[in-house]
């Protein structure tokens, strides 16, 4: 046998081997997922308590028509310590415009199974401010920030949307920014806009202060994205994004990530979906204490960034406009 025969035919082995792995993945894919997320939420996760009356009060849903200005997410997974000087400031900014512009507002804090004081320290300013402004939707067990992003927006009331880091590492009034880039889009909640608060113009700076690992975990994760899933925006993982109502209500409801990379599931549907998005340079700060560990966190999500793209490939994840089965 020659060199070049053995040399094809090593080929014809290896192109047959990677057919089998990839057709074993694409059944593996579609039996372990289905099409559409089906959304699970316990009965005591559907309702809030008002400290101020002791009485758990049903929330309502992203289904209904909007009663308020603005719906404030705040996922918040053990964060007794980081979290009070975050709601400070972003109270002290919406009491502000609240009553310089007749503005309605409210806070939706989500506990995502936090074994510490979160809870309770989230009811206390539940009590002062009244559930007409703060509420805490307390999950059962923890699913991870997407998760509980997406159970807090659908239980908003907003015209539009915003979700916030627990941490504060965003300055709350950089909100006006992403305002005004959404008005630029359009100024009705019944069409579909996403302002994203982006860190893209701090990168330089970040490097400087980081070791090389660090860096090249960053660039890494950036490639990973731009590859797998989003390729117009800069900063995917800002936890600061405005969106419509019905731009929240059509991606929240068909989204499946529910852990970290959830934001880059969203904005790739959001590029998919053809959605009207602005990034828009904010504020920002690290902020000690941090959930993620940078080397193990960095890979669960560069797996998840594959998955993302190989499952709406492959169909296993459909996009789709319609809400999926809720239980």
């Amino acid at each position: 046998m020659t060199l070049a025969e053995i040399f094809l035919m090593s080929i014809y082995y290896a192109s047959a081997v990677f057919t089998v792995i990839l057709i074993s993945l694409v059944i593996i894919q579609k039996s372990l997922t289905t099409p559409l997320p089906v959304i699970k939420r316990h009965k005591q996760e559907k309702t809030y308590l008002d400290p101020n009356i002791l009485k758990n009060i049903e929330f309502p849903s992203i289904e209904d028509e909007p009663t308020l200005d603005l719906s404030v997410i705040v996922p918040a997974y053990n964060e007794e310590e980081r979290m009070p000087s975050m709601l400070d400031e972003c109270l002290e900014y919406l009491e502000a415009k609240s009553k310089a512009e007749n503005f309605t507002y409210e806070i939706i804090v989500v506990s995502d199974g936090s074994s510490d004081g979160t809870v309770a320290l989230a009811l206390k300013y539940s009590k002062r401010y009244t559930v007409e402004k703060v509420r805490v939707l307390e999950l059962v067990e923890n699913r991870g920030k997407g998760g509980a992003v997406r159970l807090g927006m659908l239980s908003a009331r907003g015209r539009n949307l915003l979700f916030a880091d627990a941490d504060g590492a965003t300055k709350f009034s950089d909100l006006d920014k992403l305002y005004d880039a959404l008005n630029n889009i359009n100024n009705s909640w019944k069409r579909d806009a996403v302002v994203i608060g982006s860190r893209a113009h701090l990168e330089q700076d970040a490097i400087a202060t980081r070791s090389a690992f660090r860096t090249f975990l960053m660039y890494g994760f950036h490639f990973l994205v731009w590859l797998f899933a989003v390729r117009s925006l800069k900063d995917t993982q800002c936890g600061f994004k405005l969106l419509t109502r019905s731009a929240a209500k059509k991606l929240f409801t068909v989204m499946h990530v529910e852990r970290w990379a959830f934001d880059v599931e969203l904005l790739y549907l959001v590029e998919q979906l053809h959605i009207p998005v602005r990034e828009v340079a904010v504020t920002w700060h690290e902020i000690d204490g941090s959930k993620l560990t940078p080397f193990w966190s960095w890979l669960q999500m560069g797996v998840d960034l594959f998955l993302i793209w190989f499952r709406y490939t492959i169909g296993a994840w459909e996009i789709v406009r319609t809400k999926p089965h809720t239980e």
